[in-house]
């Protein structure tokens, strides 16, 4: 193996003022961390939801509460316990009850098919299943061989004000269609209301809790790249995760800070961000149940956010609508975007709206999920994905060869090391020892070019380099040749398979309103950035592209689209 030249962490003095090169070992389990900031911020406020406000006291009392229902279900060390939740208080609150049985979590979308739940159930197996009311049925549908032993059934608006509960009942049709949205009746008759799984007394404290080594979460990958699989994340990764994030913005104000959950709980980065992060420093978490630019303006109206993780889609609506004075985001302090790339002209048009910092992170649901991000302060480099968190390392390896290590400057896939990378996949020994390298890398599955000071900027996904004529393209640079032409405002760019072998450019644009392709234009426009080898040989205009729960592009159903065509 080559000498790592990173090893010198040069990165290092890029940190913002007080940011540590080391973290300290955690010592605390999650409920140990939320117990700790009930005991300390008990009277602050934890949670907001719709103006309705939880306390830190109120939360410990009803995780307890909620902790002795699931108990007196059977659920013990090591069973799972399935969430299908969108946000909402009875989410942090099932999360947090499951966890301190020492059982474990299971994070699902509860918008995904029947037939995508079916495949995780059958995965993990799960004891019990907290689960969305408009959900309920989908879980009780299952076949009698792979049901969970009980259900319980959320009516999330069960957690609004009552004075909002009135509104949506109201026989009017803009009232049934915004219950609709937010809650049904399932007529499952074995489901347990939630009601009635908080209606106990505390958990006793004799119930035996995890240990920092246990598996806390199983989070399923994406699956864009093949079936989805539940990465094993425990106590401590979680744990380091937070205390990470922590240390990475040292202007964070302890229990005074007021973060807005925009993002789905139920995805790493949510998770991470909001249920964990979040609930570790004091923070009021103000809770959405989706994305909502006219929902996050009336809350900012009584409850201004200070620090707003996001996706670039988010954070480009909310700075457009500060521009016109619908929204007054100069509260937001700190902004970190993940997922996806973050354009620069996002950064420029936030930062003007706010005042505040927008910064590039970057992580995947093995590192629970966040490795790298860019300053906080001047040495923030736009662009690039930052440097790594405090104990992480990295190295830039040939793909072929992972004991080959890239010199600076060059190619090569991403690895990282450090406490937030996961144990492995669950029951898939083959795919973890795939990803999951000896002394502990963990293969990204990234191509990446890092400076000489340490930024990294990600080229593209190993498996989503098109190779044509014997060059390797990466579809992100020709979606950034596509996008900067003025018609353009929406690119994926793809290989499709040529009759002689190997693949040619493809590209599907959506273009503004008012705009016709012009295809021979548009290549020409490509050439002037591009070499003639990277030009899409065929572009479609389409009126939307495929994107994930958090807007990410879904590349290989562009694909599948136009080879269906």
């Amino acid at each position: 193996m080559a000498v790592n030249p990173y090893d010198s962490r040069p990165w290092l003095d890029s940190y913002a003022d007080g940011v540590p090169a080391e973290i300290e070992t955690p010592t605390q389990t999650l409920p140990e961390m939320l117990s700790a900031s009930v005991a300390t911020y008990g009277r602050r406020p934890a949670l907001e939801f719709f103006g309705a406000v939880t306390t830190y006291r109120e939360l410990g009392a009803l995780i307890a509460r909620a902790a002795e229902g699931l108990r007196r279900l059977g659920v013990g060390k090591g069973d799972r316990v399935a969430l299908v939740l969108p946000n909402c208080p009875q989410h942090v609150v099932a999360f947090y009850a499951a966890l301190r049985l020492g059982a474990i979590v299971v994070e699902h979308n509860p918008l995904y098919t029947a037939r995508e739940l079916r495949h995780q159930f059958e995965d993990h197996e799960a004891k019990v299943a907290i689960v969305w009311d408009k959900t309920v049925d989908t879980i009780a549908d299952f076949p009698s061989d792979l049901r969970v032993e009980h259900i319980v059934s959320v009516d999330i608006t069960a957690a609004m004000p009552l004075s909002t509960r009135l509104l949506l009942r109201m026989p009017v049709p803009k009232a049934r269609a915004s219950r609709a949205k937010l809650t049904g009746a399932p007529a499952a008759r074995r489901a347990i209301p939630w009601k009635k799984l908080v209606d106990h007394r505390p958990l006793s404290r004799r119930v035996e809790g995890p240990e920092l080594g246990d598996t806390a979460l199983l989070q399923y990958t994406s699956g864009t790249t093949g079936d989805p699989k539940g990465a094993i994340l425990t106590h401590a990764n979680l744990r380091a995760n937070a205390m990470q994030g922590r240390a990475w913005v040292p202007g964070l104000i302890d229990g005074e800070e007021t973060f807005y959950g925009v993002l789905p709980l139920f995805h790493a980065y949510g998770m991470t961000l909001c249920l964990t992060f979040a609930m570790s420093i004091g923070a009021k978490l103000v809770l959405f149940p989706t994305f909502d630019l006219g929902l996050v303006t009336k809350a900012a109206r009584t409850s201004p956010p200070t620090f707003l993780p996001a996706v670039p889609p988010i954070y480009d609506q909310l700075a457009r609508a500060a521009s016109r004075g619908t929204i007054d985001l100069s509260t937001v302090r700190f902004a970190i975007s993940g997922a996806m790339s973050l354009p620069v002209a996002t950064v420029q048009r936030w930062e003007e709206a706010t005042g505040g910092l927008l910064v590039e992170g970057y992580g995947m649901t093995e590192s629970s999920p966040v490795a790298l991000g860019n300053p906080i302060g001047t040495s923030r480099r736009p662009g690039t994905v930052g440097v790594p968190f405090p104990s992480t390392e990295i190295r830039v390896v040939d793909p072929a060869d992972t004991d080959v290590d890239r010199p600076i400057g060059e190619p090569g896939e991403l690895l990282i090391r450090g406490p937030q990378v996961f144990q492995g996949y669950w029951r898939r020994p083959g795919d973890t020892a795939d990803v999951l390298l000896k002394d502990g890398w963990l293969r990204t599955g990234d191509i990446a070019e890092v400076s000489a000071d340490g930024f990294v900027t990600i080229v593209d996904r190993l498996k989503e380099l098109i190779i044509t004529g014997g060059f390797n393209v990466s579809p992100s640079e020709v979606e950034d040749a596509l996008m900067a032409h003025p018609d353009v405002v929406g690119a994926a760019v793809v290989g499709l398979p040529r009759a002689s072998g190997g693949e040619e450019v493809a590209a599907a644009v959506v273009l503004r309103d008012g705009a016709t392709l012009d295809t021979t234009a548009l290549r020409d426009f490509c050439r002037t950035r591009l070499t003639p080898y990277k030009v899409p040989k065929q572009i479609t205009a389409v009126d939307d592209l495929p994107r994930s729960l958090i807007g990410k592009v879904l590349r290989r159903q562009v694909r599948d689209r136009m080879l269906a065509d």
